[in-house]
């Protein structure tokens, strides 16, 4: 398969950098390729267009990052570890590549409506994680019963996501990682943990 391919990983992370140096609309495919180290017309045969690049590389980063948390929090059996991991994590993916931060938090608001119908569905794993973690804990008695997930969801990642702008637009002048317990024990006060 196409993705399969290191052509494909090196013109999504060219990408990142070209979107986050240059803004999304004046990040040209030709830019991409030059900064893939491949011809224009290779891009063309793993994408259709830049909306295409756009979505694939949020598609490729999210998917791999629900995945990685997934996998980090099957080990634990309480909600609340279950939901600093989450915080961490996505602070952590972040702050190890502003390029990305950038992507995520800046040039992909600026995208169409479509493409932003496109983006919400890539989230939507991440989002079922939130789901999952908030179930277990009312399951478990650690969350109260009267929180309603769906609110609570939009209102952690709310959270995470404001949190992470705002580190952005400061230009990364602190630690955003070193945020997480902060902002765990204020979701968790939400969450009406006992």
């Amino acid at each position: 398969m196409k993705k399969d391919k290191p052509k494909y990983r090196k013109i999504i992370d060219a990408a990142v950098i070209v979107i986050a140096e240059n803004g999304y609309h004046q990040a040209q495919v030709s830019k991409i390729a030059k900064q893939a180290g491949v011809a224009d017309g290779t891009i063309y045969l793993y994408f259709k267009n830049k909306e295409d690049i756009l979505i694939s590389l949020f598609r490729e980063k999210m998917g791999n990052f629900v995945e990685k948390i997934e996998s980090k929090i099957a080990g634990f059996s309480s909600a609340a570890e279950k939901l600093f991991i989450l915080v961490e994590s996505h602070f952590d993916m972040l702050s190890n590549d502003h390029h990305l931060a950038k992507v995520t938090q800046l040039e992909l608001r600026q995208a169409n409506i479509e493409l932003r119908h496109e983006l919400s569905d890539v989230l939507r794993g991440y989002l079922k994680v939130v789901d999952q973690i908030l179930q277990e804990g009312i399951d478990n008695g650690e969350f109260t019963e009267a929180i309603d997930i769906r609110l609570t969801r939009q209102m952690i990642f709310g959270t995470i996501d404001e949190t992470i702008t705002t580190w952005v637009m400061n230009e990364h002048k602190y630690d955003l990682k070193a945020l997480a317990p902060k902002v765990h024990h204020l979701l968790l006060n939400g969450c009406g943990k006992h």
